[in-house]
Parts: C-alpha cells; structure tokens; sequence
C-alpha cells in the first residue's frame, strides 16, 4: 500500500470506529503512522472527511500533552495539535447531550480569539508578535472525548492521528481589554454543581497563555499553514481533566476574565 493510501485508509479506519462508538485504540501496524509527521498526514486527511460529515471548517485549534508527565507516557517531547470545526464550538451556557459522547472528560483553559491572521511568512513568532494579532480572550472547556481508551496503552502517533481527542469546546464571555489582565498569576477554579473541585493560575499550561499561541503558530508555519483572522486558539488545561456523568453543572472561572459554564 502506497504511503497515501494508506493515510487515507486510517483517517477513514479512525472515522469509522467514530460512528461505530468503538473504543480508542492505537492503529493496527498496517496503518499505524511510521512518524509524527506521517501521523499529521493522517490528521490532514482526518480535518477533510470530519468536515464532508457535518463538522464544518476549521474554526481554531487546540492542544494538547502540555505536560512533561503526559509526553512522557506517550512518547513525545512536546505538545500536539488538532482541530476545532465550527459545528462544535458552543457558547456558555452550554446544555449538552450526554448521550453525544462515549467518555467525556471538560478542560479548563484560556482561550484565545486572533483579531488578524498569522501568516506563514512572518515566522517565527514570539509572545509580542501574537499578542498583536489577539483580539480577545475568554474561559472556556475543551471537550475531550477519549472514547474510553486504555491510559497504558497510548502511542502518540495514533493520539495526533486521531484529532488528540477534540470534541469541541465552550466559549465564555469575550473580554477586548485584556492586555492589562494578569495572564499568568490569575486565579482559576472549576467548580462542578457548585462545588470547587479543581484550582490552579492562568499561566499553569505552558508558563503563559500567548506563548502556547506562538508555539502553535510557528508549528503550524512549519507546515505552511497559518493561523487566520477569527481562528479560536485553546492554549492548554490549568486545572486536570474532570469526567463528567449526565446531570451535572460545570463552572470555570478566571479573575479578570470571568466564567464558561455548561450542563451535560
């Protein structure tokens, strides 16, 4: 099988056991990509056929395995990318079906909306060059559906492959004036039915928002794809992963930046 038939024939393996509700598991060795690069190959091939389903364009990204710990157990030495399709960006308050998901799991995170695009030719980009681009910043969830996968038996290349599990995100308020906010040391808390369960700053991602933003700018760069006008930026959880079972409210609060909220 040619290198391009087979990255079709996993993109298309991975949407396949999407519909079915099968369990996450790595890629047989037939399809499995050789490589990180390979295993965005299979991404790309993914992004097309989620959006022929009803998933709409790419709205935004996200990532994902911020921390060293999570690098470690999957065998990377640095964050991943996916994407967010417009269909499934949401606004707080969210009411959201259970029965949409297999394995939900909610991350707390500082989002980002670019005011203008960044392009390919101007990396590499730092913290001051995105923060130009900006336009507003808000708490918001990640969705993360993990399709009850085995934590022990995680590869990287299959994770990328597979979107890194986005499933969509939820969107707070958008606050404009945020360049005189604390995007660092700002309190963060999760609450779920009104109880604090998770606490942590803004800046517990990646050290700082904007530089998430940067790091994925000059990823995608690398790829000769940029970062357009509009685009939501997820820049990483600063609280852990909390599952979540029908019934129950969720809360994400940030000072300075207020809440998202959502109901599953």
């Amino acid at each position: 099988m040619r290198d391009n038939q087979r990255i079709d024939a996993a993109a298309a393996a991975i949407l396949a056991d999407h519909k079915a509700g099968a369990r996450f598991a790595p890629l047989p060795d037939a399809l499995r990509p050789v490589d990180a690069n390979e295993a965005y190959a299979v991404q790309a091939a993914l992004h097309r056929l989620l959006t022929a389903d009803g998933r709409g364009p790419i709205a935004g990204y996200k990532i994902a395995l911020t921390s060293a710990a999570m690098q470690q157990m999957v065998g990377i030495d640095q964050p991943c990318a996916g994407a967010i399709f417009a269909e499934t960006v949401h606004r707080s308050p969210a009411d959201l079906s259970e029965s949409r998901f297999m394995h939900l799991g909610v991350e707390c995170e500082i989002a980002v909306r670019l005011g203008r695009s960044l392009p390919v030719g101007e990396a590499p980009f730092d913290r001051a060059a995105v923060s130009a681009a900006v336009a507003e910043c808000m708490p918001s969830f990640e969705l993360v559906e993990d399709r009850n996968a085995d934590y022990g038996n995680l590869d990287a290349a299959s994770l990328i492959a597979d979107n890194c599990w986005n499933a969509g995100i939820v969107l707070g308020k958008p606050v404009t004036d945020w360049q005189s906010l604390d995007l660092v040391g700002a309190a963060a808390v999760m609450s779920v039915d009104g109880k604090e369960v998770a606490s942590g700053l803004a800046g517990d991602a990646m050290g700082h928002p904007l530089d998430v933003v940067a790091w994925l700018a000059n990823f995608l760069a690398e790829r000769q794809v940029q970062l357009e006008a509009g685009m939501v930026v997820m820049t990483g959880s600063v609280v852990p992963t909390q599952f979540l079972s029908a019934g129950v409210s969720v809360s994400f609060v940030v000072d300075g930046l207020g809440e998202t909220a959502m109901r599953l």
